[in-house]
């Protein structure tokens, strides 16, 4: 669909809207779950029975009344909710997160399971001007340390993938400058095409010595752009301004964004949604919380991932009372990465979707098929239809005002 002019004859639209992505969160295993290895998974439960965690927050809003999260008291939910089933092939992070935006991915991107051909890290290792090593599928932070050392010493670049649909490339930051590790990447993304188009090119700096390396903040993504308009092309065409946090903007290659706030972590990802909220100056502030993902779930730290859900919980406590009457919260994921299981990659999961604010009528929506829901009720709410069969806002305002 192409982004036309789409304001519905909505009387009272909702004003503005958080949507924020926990990265990773998920709610139990798809059904096809076991085709990837991930038939055992739960995200959520497994780390909340694990840690003993307690949620009063997300319990307040009803993720417990969720179908399938029996680890939470079942409260009746104060927001709508309700899980969402991936319908896109695959569990990286592209696929969650377009299909979000309306985009389903019917084929999955190619993995690297026995490294990537030589003829690729060879074309690559030319145009960079340096050599290549790693090339296998490892955990950054072990790959990091055991490659690290000749790094310092030779100048080679540590190419590494993992389950996912990724090429990552780390180097130490004394030897070489995060702008010419970003270029390098720049290169690989140009060369990753065809049959070789990986879903994200990875950029991984890092600092220390031997024993004590440490990849920094300054991680770049450089995704596939998304192949055609996007619910966020939708709203950008219809005056809605739209602030990124986190690495929404490298997600969606700046379709439709206004702003950006890159962000280091989870604490400044909750730090830039409070600041852009009080300038009021956009309609949507999409932001992506990757700690979940990037350093709980993919190093199997179950007690880090239980602290940063229960950190989050707080910080909501603390937002949501900041929603005015036309404005609403919207929390969800694109993936799951349960942190109990032996695999560090991604998992197949469910993922949940939680509605709130003044105007939104509570109520358990059960199972939705397809992640598109979210994106179809941001447009909703904020007045828009989106294709024939878009959410209705009256579904989800209270009787008698939209």
């Amino acid at each position: 669909m192409t982004p036309d002019r789409l304001r519905q004859e909505t009387q009272h639209p909702l004003h503005r809207i958080a949507l924020i992505v926990c990265d990773s969160l998920g709610i139990g295993a798809l059904p096809d779950a076991d085709l990837y290895g991930d038939g055992c998974s739960h995200t959520l439960c497994h780390t909340v029975v694990a840690s003993q965690l307690q949620l009063p927050v997300l319990e307040r809003l009803g993720l417990g009344a969720i179908d399938g999260v029996d680890c939470l008291p079942p409260r009746a939910p104060e927001a709508v909710v309700g899980r969402m089933a991936t319908v896109s092939a695959g569990k990286d992070t592209l696929i969650g997160h377009w299909e979000l935006m309306g985009q389903v991915t019917p084929m999955p991107f190619p993995t690297y399971p026995n490294g990537f051909p030589d003829q690729l890290i060879a074309e690559l290792g030319n145009t960079c001007g340096r050599g290549v090593i790693g090339n296998r599928p490892a955990s950054g932070t072990q790959i990091i340390e055991e490659l690290g050392p000749r790094q310092l010493e030779t100048g080679e670049l540590i190419v590494y993938t993992s389950a996912d649909s990724v090429l990552q490339i780390a180097a130490h930051e004394s030897v070489v400058a995060p702008e010419e590790l970003y270029r390098y990447c720049g290169i690989a993304r140009r060369i990753c095409s065809g049959e070789h188009a990986v879903a994200r090119i990875i950029a991984r700096p890092f600092i220390g010595a031997p024993g004590a390396f440490v990849r920094t903040e300054r991680r770049r993504d450089f995704p596939l752009p998304p192949p055609k308009p996007l619910l966020l092309d939708i709203l950008a065409a219809n005056s809605i301004g739209i602030a990124a946090v986190g690495k929404i903007a490298q997600i969606y290659s700046g379709r439709g964004i206004r702003s950006q706030v890159h962000t280091a972590d989870n604490v400044a990802g909750q730090q830039a949604i409070l600041d852009l909220w009080e300038a009021a100056a956009d309609n949507l502030v999409f932001a992506n919380l990757l700690d979940f993902d990037t350093l709980y779930g993919h190093r199997n730290d179950v007690s880090g991932y239980a602290a940063a859900l229960a950190e989050f919980d707080e910080w909501l406590g603390g937002f949501i009372p900041r929603l005015g009457e036309d404005e609403a919260l919207i929390i969800t994921a694109d993936h799951g990465c349960d942190p109990t299981t032996p695999s560090t990659d991604h998992s197949r999961e469910y993922v949940p979707v939680l509605i709130y604010g003044p105007r939104v009528r509570p109520r358990d929506i059960g199972t939705i098929e397809g992640l598109s829901f979210v994106g179809q009720a941001v447009c909703a709410l904020l007045g828009l239809k989106y294709g024939a069969g878009g959410v209705d806002a009256r579904e989800l305002l209270r009787d008698g005002i939209a």
